[in-house]
C-alpha cells in the first residue's frame, strides 16, 4: 500500500470527468461542484440524482460506455465502473496523460484517494486511512463530528483577519505566540457574535511585548517559559529539539505556518 501525501486542491474551474453513472458515482458529484468543478459523467445510464443535476445544467451527461480519450483536457477523473478491465483501461489512459485519478474500490490505480471529510465552516478536517478500511475512516469521522475541539472552529475568521493585519504591519510574531493567544475566553467572544471585540483582544496580545502571561520578545518565545501554555507544555512534553522519532527524521510541522524547532523563519517558503 502506498504512503499517501496529504494535501488540499484547488480545483475551481478544473475540467473533472467521472466515469461511471451509479449512486457512488452520484456521491462524488455534490463535494466536486462545490470545489467549483466543471464535471462531465459519461455512463451509459445514470441514477436520478445525475439525471436531474445534468438536466440543472449542473454536470455534463454523455450517455454512452467509456471511449479512449474520454480523459483529454481532464485535470482530475474518477472511475466507477464496476468493470476491472474499463478501470484498467482509465488508469492506463489517466497515466498517458497525466490526469490524477480515483479508481472506486481499487488503492492500487489510484493516483489520489477521496478521504473522509468533516465539516465546520469554515474548517474541514480529512480522515483516510491510507485505503486500509473505509469503514474505520467513517467511525473516526463520525466521532470527530461531536468531538469538542471542533468548537475552535468557530474562531477561524477572527484569527484570519488577525493574521492578515499581522502580515500588513509586516510583524513577525512567534508562532508559540498565536497559541498562547487562542484562548477559551476568545473563543467565547466569538461564539457570542462580538468578533470586533475577540479581534481587537487578540491584536493587543499578538502585538504588545508587555502583555501579562507572554514572552516579551513578539518574534521569539523562550521555549517553556510562557506562563499562559505551561500546563498545556507540562502535559505534552517537546519531542528533543523538535524532531520525529521515525525513519525520516524530519521536523513534525506538516501542513502548518510554523518552522521546525531551530528552523529560523527565513528557510520558510514564502505562503
Amino acid at each position: 500500500m502506498p504512503d499517501y501525501y496529504p494535501v488540499y486542491l484547488n480545483l475551481a474551474g478544473k475540467h473533472c470527468v467521472i466515469i461511471g453513472g451509479g449512486t457512488i458515482a452520484q456521491g462524488k458529484i455534490g463535494g466536486l461542484l462545490q470545489a467549483g468543478c466543471r464535471i462531465t459523467v459519461i455512463s451509459p445510464d445514470a441514477t436520478p440524482g445525475i439525471r436531474q443535476a445534468a438536466q440543472r445544467g449542473d454536470v455534463q451527461w454523455l450517455e454512452r460506455p467509456y471511449q479512449p480519450g474520454d480523459l483529454a483536457g481532464a485535470f482530475i477523473g474518477v472511475a466507477a465502473t464496476n468493470v476491472w478491465h474499463v478501470n484498467q483501461e482509465i488508469y492506463q489512459e489517466a497515466e498517458r496523460g497525466g490526469v490524477l485519478l480515483n479508481v472506486v474500490d481499487d488503492p492500487d490505480l489510484c493516483t489520489f484517494i477521496a478521504p473522509s471529510v468533516v465539516k465546520r465552516e469554515p474548517v474541514t478536517l480529512a480522515i483516510s486511512t491510507g485505503g486500509a478500511s473505509p469503514a474505520l475512516a467513517r467511525k473516526l469521522r463520525e466521532t470527530l463530528a461531536q468531538a469538542e475541539a471542533l468548537e475552535w472552529a468557530d474562531l477561524a475568521d477572527v484569527l484570519a483577519q488577525a493574521r492578515r493585519i499581522v502580515k500588513e504591519k509586516r510583524i513577525v510574531i512567534d508562532p508559540e505566540r498565536w497559541q498562547c493567544c487562542i484562548t477559551r475566553e476568545l473563543l467565547e467572544l466569538a461564539q457570542q457574535g462580538r468578533s470586533a471585540e475577540a479581534l481587537d483582544q487578540l491584536l493587543a496580545q499578538l502585538l504588545d511585548a508587555a502583555a501579562p502571561g507572554l514572552c516579551a520578545n513578539l518574534a521569539q518565545c523562550r521555549p517553556r517559559s510562557c506562563p499562559a501554555r505551561a500546563p498545556a507544555q507540562d502535559a505534552n512534553p517537546e519531542p528533543v529539539e523538535g524532531w520525529s522519532s521515525g525513519s525520516t527524521g524530519l521536523p513534525l510541522v506538516e501542513g502548518t505556518d510554523a518552522p521546525a524547532a531551530g528552523q529560523s523563519r527565513r528557510e520558510e517558503s514564502v505562503r
